[in-house]
């Protein structure tokens, strides 16, 4: 499996070897020893959440905050989105920065964030199946996010304002400014 860290201090891009043949495909996803090897992050995923989207569905920017924090390790399993990454770690050097990458099921890339990171991603195929990994369970009295469309982070979604599809709850997210205030 490659390993690569990305432009944000801690967040890493993993791509696996796949194993191909007349029947299909083959790939380890994850392995433990080998991701602490490359990236000498220690992560215990304890929970795994999958959802079904259609194209315009953008998901975001969440984060768990406190005690709640959550690493994730995600990936597309059907589909292609645009994943999203936000360092939220006041004391980061890379805080205010974020990464986006393309996850489908063709290139199979996988993102690990560490916590400390808002996460989002829009579909950009007519459906996608996502899927990812987490190090702490969901508490609801610690969800937190970001605005999807902050002025300061200027987050390209690659698909027009009006083609974008979000829940209620995630349209009154605040400003990153607000919310680091």
């Amino acid at each position: 499996m490659g390993i690569t860290e990305t432009k944000l201090k801690d967040c890493f891009i993993l791509e696996p070897q796949v194993f191909q043949d007349s029947r299909g495909y083959f790939f380890e996803s994850f392995n433990q020893n080998n991701f602490f090897e490359a990236t000498g992050q220690h992560v215990n995923f304890i929970q795994d959440n999958e959802t079904f989207s259609t194209k315009g569905v953008l998901r975001g920017l969440h984060f768990q905050t406190g005690k709640f924090a959550q690493a994730k390790l995600v990936r597309v399993i059907k589909g292609r989105v645009l994943d999203i990454a936000v360092d939220v770690r006041p004391d980061s050097s890379t805080f205010g920065e974020f990464q986006a990458l393309e996850l489908s099921e063709d290139n199979k890339k996988q993102f690990f964030l560490p916590r400390g990171f808002a996460h989002g991603f829009v579909v950009l195929s007519d459906t996608a199946i996502f899927a990812y990994k987490c190090d702490n369970y969901y508490n609801k009295e610690s969800e937190a996010g970001i605005i999807y469309n902050d002025p300061s982070l200027n987050i390209d979604w690659k698909l027009p304002e009006q083609e974008l599809l979000l829940s209620d709850k995630d349209k009154l997210l605040p400003t990153f400014e607000a919310f680091f205030k």
